[in-house]
């Protein structure tokens, strides 16, 4: 049976989004799942805002970082009827040769909600069930936490996992982050979980306060005060100072501009691992060479295979990372108005959008 359903569609760039009815129907293998909440990523701003282009043409609803209940299942997904789930932000196709060798992350048939598929800003979202992440609401309770606020989870939190664990950070690591917003401070409590002693490095003041005394981070640095050898000298100095190694930092470029790509490539180091997580259209100039000369390596990082969500949801649920301080909740009907606060830094947490 048809639900009835509402969502907020994307018409063009910059103008303001349209609320659609629509009849929410799965189809095979198929789940329909109720929203609970919905992130607003830095993504979601470069569609609206920057003019990147979605796979699927406009009309569009946007937003990737969704949870919810199940609340229709079409043939092949009944057993996931009344579950709480997180939607994966990158959906694989499970089936073809890249999945099957274990490189879901680079299927040519993913659907990304908010991009190829219809997005989680609305009431309801039609998704396919493979792949989807199951959320104890028993052990939600217990940890504080809501189901709206772990939406973030998809994305946020996921994608710098995947990011540090392809690192490979370890106890004793040096990992450095660039840019400590949404999916940079995830990042830095992520690799504070692996082991690593981390170093915040961003541009607000307020963002690093918020990070070193509330995120894990063990040193931030202001960039605005520093140039690129004083910020290496820094990284340095402190890793002498805590009896770390000089070599083989991790280090994690989160901010998605071309100043944050340029100080994270300057802070190489020999046997050093650059992760780059943040997007930007933007161009920089760097000397390649670099990683020859350090013998290091450089990793770009898209989304999150589904078989690790639960594990980057249980460092949550144990209390290894937090989000409460971290997470704002506001109404979707006000999804216009949250839209031109983040893009102008009048919020700094992770607005999260519930119907």
């Amino acid at each position: 049976m048809p639900i009835d359903a509402h969502r907020w569609l994307m018409t063009a760039p910059g103008a303001p989004l349209q609320r659609q009815d629509f009849a929410a129907i799965p189809g095979p293998g198929e789940v329909v799942v109720a929203v609970a909440g919905c992130g607003v990523c830095h993504t979601d701003l470069g569609y609206f805002y920057d003019g990147v282009r979605t796979n699927q043409p406009l009309p569009l609803a946007l937003g990737h970082e969704i949870s919810g209940h199940v609340v229709a299942a079409g043939e092949g997904a009944a057993a996931w009827m009344g579950r709480a789930v997180i939607v994966p932000a990158v959906l694989p196709c499970g089936e073809c040769d890249l999945c099957r060798r274990g490189l879901a992350t680079i299927c040519r048939a993913q659907k990304m909600p908010g991009n190829d598929i219809q997005g989680g800003f609305g009431s309801h979202i039609v998704v396919p069930a493979r792949g989807l992440c199951p959320v104890d609401e028993a052990r939600l309770a217990a940890a504080g936490l809501t189901l709206p606020q772990v939406s973030i989870v998809a994305d946020a939190l996921t994608t710098p996992y995947q990011a540090v664990r392809r690192a490979g950070v370890a106890p004793g690591d040096v990992a450095v982050v660039v840019g400590v917003g949404g999916v940079g401070g995830y990042c830095v409590q992520v690799a504070r979980a692996f082991g690593a002693e981390v170093v915040a490095i961003d541009v607000d003041a307020r963002k690093l306060d918020a990070i070193v005394a509330d995120g894990g981070a063990a040193l931030g640095l202001n960039a605005r005060e520093h140039d690129a050898k004083a910020l290496k000298k820094a990284v340095a100095d402190f890793a002498k100072q805590r009896g770390l190694r000089a070599t083989e930092w991790k280090i994690f470029e989160c901010s998605g501009s071309a100043a944050g790509q340029t100080t994270a490539f300057n802070l190489l180091v020999h046997g050093a691992t650059l992760s780059v997580v943040g997007f930007t259209m933007d161009k920089v100039e760097v000397r390649l060479s670099n990683l020859m000369a350090f013998d290091a390596r450089a990793l770009g990082n898209w989304g999150c295979p589904p078989e690790f969500y639960p594990a980057a949801l249980d460092l949550v649920l144990d209390g290894k990372v937090l989000l409460a301080p971290f997470v704002e909740t506001h109404p979707l009907a006000e999804i216009n108005a949250v839209f031109h606060a983040v893009h102008q830094r009048e919020i700094t947490r992770r607005a999260v959008m519930v119907p």
